[in-house]
This record gives C-alpha cells, sequence and structure tokens, in this order.
C-alpha cells in the first residue's frame, strides 16, 4: 500500500488559515454560472452564441496541447516507478480485463433499454428520404475502422508523429516502450527518471493554470451548443436524448455505483469530488480536457502516482463506457425509426461488432458517431444513411458519452490500485469526506 503523500503547501496553508474562500472563487461554481450564462445567450442571441465558439475552441487546445507530453511523463515515470516489469504487465492486464468486462456490460445495458424503451418506434422514416450525403464523410473515416487497421493505427509513423498530432493511444504506445526501457535500464536511467518526474510537476503547475480559464471555454462551448442547435433542434428526438441521459445516469450511479460499493467507497462522494471536472466535460463535449486534473485527483485519492501514470491514459482509449452504452441505443434507435426489423442474430452481430469499434471511440468528440458508422457498416439491412437522424443531436449526446467515460476511468483507476493494493484508504476516505 501506498504511503499517504505529504500535504502541500496549499493544504497546509488551507488547514491553518480559519478563513475560507468565497463559494464563488471555486471553480465548478465559476464554471457552473459560465454554463447558465451560456445557455441564457444561446436561447436569447444564438447567432451571437455561435460567435462564441473559439473561446471553447481556444481552451480545447490549450489542455489537448498539454495533454501528449503529460502522458508521456506520466506513463514512463509510471512504469519506471514499479521497477518490476511483471507487475507492470500484471496492472495493465488487470486494467484491461476491467475495461472489457465493464464495457460490455454497458453495451450490453444499452441494448436491454433499446428493445424496452424503443426510443425510434413511431418515426416511420422512409430510407430513401434521407440525406446519406451528410454522413458520406463519417462514413469515409468508419472504413478504417476494422481490427487490422485499429492495430496498425496505434503504431505511429515516427516518435514525433505521436506527438504532433496528439493521437492519445500512439502517444500511450510510444510511452510504454520507452518506459520499459528506462526501467531495464536500472540506477543508469535514474537521471532521466528524475528530470521526467521534475518535468511532470512543472506540467502540472502549467495545467493548473490553464484551468484558471475553464470558465470561459466552458462558455464559448455552451453557447455555441445552444446556439447553434438550440432547444427546438431536439423535437421528436428528445426521446432518444432523454433515455440516452437517463440510462447514463443510472449506469453511473447502479452499475459503477456498485463496483465502487464493493471497493468501499461511495460513488456519490467520488462524483462531488470531481465536480469540476464533470461540469467541464458536459460544457466541452470531450473527456479529454478533463484528464490532467483527473489524474491529479486520483493521485490526492490514495492513488500511487505510478499506477495513475499507467492505467488513466489507458482507460482513455479502452475503457469507453458511455461510448458503449451510446453504440447500441443508438443503432437500436436507427433500425427502429426506419421500420428495420433486426433478429437477434443481427443484434448479437452488432453487439460483437461494438466491442471493438468501441475502443477506437476515445474522448474525442465524433470518434463514437465514426465507430458507430462502422459497427451499422456489418448489418446491411441497417440504412446507414439513417445516422443522418441523430447526426444534429450528436453533440448533445457526446456531452453524457464524454462524462461517462470519464467518470468510469476514474472508478477503473481507484479499483485496480486497490487490487494492487496501491491504494491508501485512510486518504480516499478522508478525501471523499
Amino acid at each position: 500500500m501506498s504511503t499517504p503523500t505529504a500535504p502541500s503547501q496549499s493544504d497546509a496553508e488551507s488547514s491553518a488559515d480559519p478563513r475560507r474562500k468565497p463559494f464563488y472563487a471555486s471553480l465548478w461554481v465559476q464554471v457552473l454560472l459560465a454554463m447558465v450564462f451560456a445557455v441564457a445567450l444561446g436561447y436569447l442571441a444564438p447567432a451571437r452564441a455561435v460567435a462564441m465558439k473559439p473561446l471553447g475552441d481556444a481552451f480545447i487546445r490549450l489542455i489537448t496541447m498539454i495533454i501528449t507530453i503529460l502522458i508521456f511523463c506520466t506513463v514512463v515515470t509510471g512504469i519506471a516507478g514499479m521497477q518490476d516489469l511483471k507487475k507492470v504487465g500484471r496492472v495493465g492486464g488487470k486494467a484491461l480485463l476491467y475495461f472489457e468486462i465493464v464495457s460490455t456490460m454497458a453495451l450490453v445495458v444499452g441494448l436491454i433499454v433499446g428493445n424496452v424503451v424503443r426510443p425510434g418506434s413511431g418515426f416511420n422514416v422512409n430510407p430513401a428520404s434521407l440525406d446519406a450525403r451528410a454522413v458520406a464523410d463519417y462514413a469515409g473515416q468508419a472504413k478504417a475502422q476494422s481490427v487490422t487497421e485499429f492495430l496498425m493505427h496505434i503504431i505511429p509513423t515516427t516518435v514525433t508523429d505521436a506527438f504532433a498530432k496528439g493521437d492519445i493511444l500512439q502517444v500511450v504506445f510510444v510511452s510504454i516502450l520507452f518506459g520499459f526501457a528506462v526501467s531495464s535500464a536500472g540506477p543508469r536511467a535514474k537521471p532521466i527518471t528524475a528530470l521526467l518526474e521534475s518535468l511532470t510537476q512543472v506540467v502540472f503547475r502549467v495545467v493548473n493554470i490553464l484551468m484558471r480559464f475553464a470558465p470561459i471555454g466552458a462558455f464559448g462551448a455552451m453557447a455555441f451548443t445552444i446556439g447553434k442547435y438550440g432547444f427546438a433542434s431536439l423535437g421528436p428526438l428528445v426521446k432518444l436524448i432523454a433515455t440516452f441521459w437517463v440510462t447514463s445516469i443510472l449506469f453511473v450511479l447502479i452499475v459503477l455505483g456498485a463496483i465502487a460499493g464493493a471497493a468501499g467507497f461511495s460513488i456519490v462522494k467520488f462524483l462531488l469530488h470531481i465536480k469540476e471536472e464533470i461540469l467541464l466535460v458536459l460544457a466541452t463535449s470531450s473527456s479529454e480536457t478533463a484528464l490532467p486534473t483527473l489524474m491529479e485527483k486520483l493521485e490526492k485519492l490514495g492513488c500511487s502516482r505510478s499506477l495513475v501514470g499507467l492505467v488513466v491514459p489507458t482507460g482513455y482509449t479502452f475503457n469507453t463506457d458511455g461510448s458503449s452504452l451510446y453504440m447500441t441505443l443508438a443503432a437500436l434507435f436507427v433500425a427502429q425509426a426506419t421500420n428495420t426489423h433486426l433478429t437477434l442474430l443481427q443484434q448479437l452481430s452488432i453487439f460483437s461488432v461494438a466491442t471493438l469499434t468501441s475502443k477506437g471511440a476515445s474522448g474525442v468528440q465524433g470518434a463514437s458517431f465514426i465507430a458507430l458508422v462502422a459497427t451499422l457498416s456489418v448489418i446491411p439491412t441497417i440504412p446507414v444513411a439513417g445516422m443522418a437522424l441523430i447526426l444534429g443531436i450528436d453533440r448533445f449526446m457526446s456531452m453524457f458519452r464524454a462524462l461517462v467515460n470519464m467518470i468510469g476511468n476514474g472508478v477503473a483507476t481507484l479499483i485496480v490500485a486497490r487490487w494492487e493494493n496501491e491504494l491508501d484508504r485512510a486518504t480516499l476516505q478522508r478525501r471523499l469526506a
């Protein structure tokens, strides 16, 4: 079990100073207020709200700018910190096993909800009347979602190419190789490890600086969403959105809640602990924006730094609970809306393919939509053009997709940390309290 981390200077100052900072100085309050103002602006002045898009894009760029170097440092120091390469393989194996089990459960839940609620029934859409050109670009990208292409995509053309493109999966691959090399070098690589640990501390300080702009980024992203699409655009698709949102919330509270309870902590307290990250992901529709601060909070909750550095970046590619929920539910919606009857075998085929295609749907907005198009392609009877029905509301769907992905990643890290006795339970309970 890892030893409790020493309190930081800010912790010491806050405990010494009985005065608490005003509530409006808290990041989550500022982000929440920014979202409220953004919704109001989007409703009252849609054109002006759409013009706020660069604010959200700029903030997302600021975060993604630092993510690759952060992942590289944390993964390499994480593997080097474990020292025993067998332990690295054991932790990685347990993490991948957990990711696969929970993501599969999410796929099953999506299938069950889709068959019970039937959100697409009553649409009676003629596939010939749909604009197939609207999803043509996504269909083209979906052709590269085969297993072979996915595996080949993991390997970057050059090391620098992975960092230049900002591809998380490729960066993780390079980082793991580098981490194994540093670990196998033994004492001779200590200067490199020390350098990377120092660089990690600097990167986290940069993240803390960038997070001061989170309310502005949240305002810009949410204002654009409401101004561009508006509440009126939801129309008859509100049943699908409501079904997915409710399913996502229940999945977090019941499924992830049961897993968290078995591990000895409350899912509700954990959600309250990461409320800033939750609001940020909802506003930006991307789980990547919360990755740096989520890693920092997990470490402060008592997880060892080496385990957080290995599990969290890997989970952002392979632990896609929200994307899995979305894919099976949305696939059934398209089939029901176009009056396409699916046999049990065809539904199982969608389920089987989705277990693979969902792994390519990381926290980036739009990746899940491409993966869904690739999944529907295996069932010729379902018109892929039917995806045009939900293209306009994908932004609203991606909010909870990314949110469940992020929450599931945090829970997974705590679970794996407990399995490995790399979790300080006293620190966890104290922080959550």
